[in-house]
């Protein structure tokens, strides 16, 4: 047998109100169990009437588990919300074999232990367990996956001994944000002491010698 919608919807809605100690808004609601705002609204009204949930107006209100929704059966649940149909419609278009046809019979007697089995579940045993925390977990943000180290394009170019991308530099390496140490000159460019400047003669003069 298939729950429609609604009832799905309302199952899983008591479980997280029953499961969570504090109040919640119908935003919530909607967040966590991932359903239509305008859907759950109306689940929820009908779980009030049901008694399995009770509304609060106000700043502060919200959706909460009633005192006794714990006692309420799924049974009484899918009941609310399935209504008496019957598993196969025998008159839409009207069956030629429903005088004398017994599987009307053995369908309506299936459907009758289905709801039985549900009737010996609670919904407070429902969120008993690892299923309670699991609800709970549901409006957790989950963790961002950790960024990798970005790589150069394909139009930049590494500087010369710089280091592949992630890894540290190594000791002496300046980064590209510090000005790098002046290196050794080349031998052509290292110069000696200055030689002082040789004084130059007089030219067309000859040196005449001292008087005695």
């Amino acid at each position: 047998m298939k729950l429609n919608r609604s009832t799905d919807m309302a199952l899983r809605i008591a479980m997280l109100a029953a499961a969570n100690p504090r109040r919640m808004t119908v935003d919530e609601l909607s967040d966590q169990l991932d359903l239509p705002r305008n859907h759950v609204a109306k689940v929820v009204q009908r779980l009030q009437r049901l008694g399995v949930l009770v509304t609060i107006r106000g700043r502060s209100g919200g959706v909460a588990f009633a005192e006794g929704g714990g006692n309420a059966t799924v049974g009484h649940v899918v009941r609310a919300f399935e209504g008496d149909d019957e598993v196969v419609s025998c008159d839409e278009p009207a069956c030629s074999l429903r005088a004398a046809c017994r599987l009307r019979g053995e369908l309506r007697r299936a459907r009758d232990a289905f709801l039985a089995v549900l009737d010996d579940v609670t919904l407070g045993e429902l969120v008993a367990g690892p299923t309670g925390p699991a609800l709970l977990a549901l409006g957790l943000p989950r963790p961002r996956p950790a960024s990798a180290p970005v790589a150069p394009s394909s139009g930049e170019r590494p500087l010369p001994g710089a280091p592949p991308s992630g890894e540290p530099p190594s000791p002496g390496t300046p980064s590209s944000g510090e000005p790098s140490a002046p290196g050794p000159l080349p031998p052509a460019a290292v110069r000696g002491p200055a030689r002082p400047a040789a004084t130059p003669s007089p030219v067309g003069r000859r040196a005449v010698p001292d008087p005695v």
